[in-house]
């Protein structure tokens, strides 16, 4: 162990904790903060809120079960990419040598200790496990959603359960579209996690890139701004 510590030079642990600062400081600002609810997860809820609400009026409602069976899909596939994704990374690990023989003509790479290489594959296996568990909950619980909804009231039922009801399938549908925007964030984080086997300071670099990337689609984003125009749901809550 004290070994492999040594191995990284002072360069790559300040990249490393530049890297765990701003994804773990840019996950609870857009997260747990007030301003998340202003942001493009925060508006997602309100319109949960009110897709449920609709739900209850309607008595045919194939198309709101279809709408949470195309969401399962998209989280299905991430879910099965990451899956590739976690075997590669394991491959290469049973490899370094040879990655370290092809890299070691490449002007731009920094040359490293075997030890070090491995410590960069196992941060970057671990974010996209961190992704794989992130996707796979974010599935469960939208199988949830639909259990949920097929317990909906009919809209000739008593009203004063309706608003609760709305509010519980709004809640546990905002609840699965939070794992999966972790899951997708993660994976942007993991983007900038491949260029520590370049370089240290383009490390920091795209950390900071991928921050300021998430932080515009978030709360600056042209989609955004076009949920939040007029009609806008502002009595959801």
């Amino acid at each position: 162990m004290p070994g492999v510590i040594s191995s990284l030079g002072w360069q790559d642990w300040l990249a490393a904790l530049w890297f765990i600062a701003g994804w773990s400081g840019y996950s609870h600002y857009a997260d747990y903060r007030r301003s998340a609810q202003r942001g493009l997860v925060g508006v997602g809820h309100l319109y949960r809120l009110v897709w449920a609400r609709q739900m209850l009026k309607r008595e045919n409602r194939i198309t709101d079960s279809t709408l949470i069976g195309h969401l399962m899909t998209s989280v299905s596939f991430f879910a099965s990419t990451t899956v590739f994704i976690i075997a590669g990374v394991i491959t290469v690990l049973g490899s370094v040598e040879n990655i370290m023989q092809v890299t070691a003509d490449l002007p731009f790479v920094r040359q490293a200790a075997r030890e070090l290489w491995e410590i960069k594959l196992i941060v970057l296996l671990t974010i996209f496990v961190y992704a794989f568990f992130k996707f796979t909950w974010s599935i469960r619980q939208f199988n949830l959603v639909s259990i949920v909804m097929g317990s909906a009231p009919a809209p000739d039922e008593d009203e004063r359960w309706h608003d609760a009801f709305a509010r519980k399938v709004a809640q546990v549908n905002g609840l699965a579209g939070d794992e999966f925007h972790r899951g997708i964030r993660a994976y942007y984080f993991g983007l900038a996690a491949l260029t520590w086997f370049v370089q240290p300071w383009l490390f920091m670099v795209a950390t900071a890139l991928v921050i300021f990337v998430l932080y515009r689609q978030n709360f600056a984003s042209a989609a955004l701004k076009a949920l939040q125009a007029e009609p806008f749901p502002k009595d959801a809550p």
